[in-house]
């Protein structure tokens, strides 16, 4: 096995994280740096990025990895082979002739194009786009942002020259240059993964022509410019395209063999599985993505997830995480009475209603803040349950699930997700599966092919209590059909 190394990168819509990891894909953990950012959010929908501030992150990141490889000599005598990324999906922004940003980078979450998506569906018809690009004809996607600001914002939409998501941005002010990678293209609802070539008719309805975006292509680019003059070891080093996070987070996790998916429950959640056969298509409602020219991936994400956890913890008044786990324990199964449809954010998969808003129905003087942290986010577990019904549902057996994300730091939690499934739940071995998978990604590009991990002992669903979280999750689909 090669003694070399690669540098990961994996950008998020809250931080960036960055380390290096060996030929078997294992990560060097004194490398890992994270930095965070803040979600700049609007009262109309708004959720944006400050691009200096991305860039200020990854610097960061990439200056204490480097760091910590130069102070080490068992470390300074393996090169580094190559750079892979991980990066949010279906994110943009517009730079200059300079490629500097002449927007902010608008991200997944921003829902401010609703009514813009509305009339790209009326116009097209979602289904037939759907079917051509794996994706929906919602807001998360390129064609509803880029109709929008067109509308709204003429001025700044003419001194746009080129638009492309933020791992091209990134690699382009780092190193001079900048290709877009399939696996990137196919997360913007502009790109069709059968032909694997942007949508003529997508392109002309939103008034952009092929040059106005970066080169399509998997190919790597020699790392030069600004990051070769900071970072000699890196100088010629190939940096390969940037990569979607789901794609990153299914072969991090090692879901990527037949009859395996992956659940990821970070701050958002999906479920999703790898294909390498038949054609590319998505049951409607759920999407299809490549994650390069051999394989592509169908599954679903869902915008309410660890976020929710997070705004129960700081505006219910809840106890510490240590207090919840010991509480949760003992009181196993769905609460009685309470049902939550769990959209404050803008909903995606399954059912993309942009305008539904969150809902708790079944309060009472008797409930508590603990009964409010466990249904609402419960209820978001039923949403991928509801993804899995969607995906699987001609298949002959379910895959078998592997998870990662924050979610492997609560028991309860894990237990819980596996009892609304239905199905047994095996934790992956890194946490942070989308890092790993841009390791993996650099690796296989270099043709090094990590072997595959084992499974890890199941946390296997309660019988009793699946059937409780069953009968919810049928309660949740009336309430959400009602309102």
């Amino acid at each position: 096995m090669p003694d070399h190394l690669v540098l990961a990168l994996d950008l998020g819509t809250s931080s960036t994280r960055t380390a290096l990891f060996d030929a078997r894909a294992n990560r060097i953990l004194p490398t890992t740096t994270q930095q965070t950012y803040k979600l700049i959010t609007t009262p109309d929908g708004g959720a944006e990025l400050d691009p200096a501030a991305l860039l200020g992150a990854v610097r960061h990141c990439l200056d204490q990895t480097m760091r910590v490889y130069r102070s080490d000599p068992a470390l300074r005598t393996r090169p580094i082979a190559g750079i892979g990324v991980s990066s949010f999906w279906h994110s943009l922004l517009g730079v200059n002739a300079k490629g500097d940003p002449v927007t902010r980078i608008f991200t997944w979450a921003d829902s401010r194009c609703r009514a813009d998506a509305a009339t790209l569906r009326e116009k097209f018809g979602e289904k037939e786009l759907h079917a051509r690009t794996g994706c929906m004809v919602r807001a998360s996607f390129w064609p509803a942002k880029l109709t929008w600001l067109r509308r709204t914002q003429p001025k700044l939409w003419d001194r746009v020259k080129q638009w492309m998501s933020p791992a091209e941005w990134l690699q382009l002010k780092l190193t001079g240059d900048a290709h877009c990678a399939l696996g990137m293209a196919t997360g913007t609802g502009l790109f069709n993964p059968a032909t694997m070539t942007w949508d003529a008719e997508l392109l002309k309805a939103c008034k952009l022509t092929p040059t106005q975006l970066r080169p399509l292509t998997d190919a790597s680019l020699p790392v030069a410019g600004q990051l070769a003059k900071q970072f000699p070891e890196l100088r010629d080093v190939p940096w390969f395209p940037g990569i979607g996070d789901g794609a990153a987070s299914n072969l991090g996790s090692g879901a990527t063999r037949p009859g395996i998916a992956a659940i990821n429950f970070g701050t958002s959640g999906a479920l999703r599985v790898i294909r390498e056969t038949g054609a590319p298509r998505a049951p409607f409602g759920v999407s299809c993505y490549r994650v390069d020219a051999r394989r592509y991936l169908v599954g679903g994400a869902i915008s309410n997830a660890g976020n929710l956890r997070a705004w129960c913890l700081r505006e219910l008044k809840v106890p510490g995480d240590d207090e919840i786990e010991a509480e949760l324990a003992h009181r196993p199964g769905p609460v009685p009475g309470l049902s939550v449809l769990p959209f404050w954010n803008a909903e995606r998969a399954p059912k993309w209603n942009e305008d539904q808003q969150g809902a708790i129905v079944g309060i009472t003087h008797h409930t508590t803040g603990l009964d409010l942290l466990q249904a609402i986010t419960e209820a978001t577990y039923q949403r991928l349950a509801r993804i899995a019904e969607l995906i699987f549902a001609t298949e002959k057996t379910t895959p078998k699930l592997i998870v990662s994300g924050g979610i492997l730091r609560s028991a309860q939690a894990l237990q819980r997700l596996a009892d609304v499934l239905g199905q047994p739940l095996y934790p992956s071995e890194e946490m942070e599966a989308s890092i790993r998978g841009a390791a993996i990604y650099a690796l296989e590009q270099l043709g090094d092919l990590p072997s595959a991990s084992k499974l890890a002992p199941p946390v296997k669903p309660r019988a009793q209590y699946a059937k409780l979280y069953a009968a919810a999750r049928e309660r949740q689909r009336k309430i959400e059909e009602l309102l």
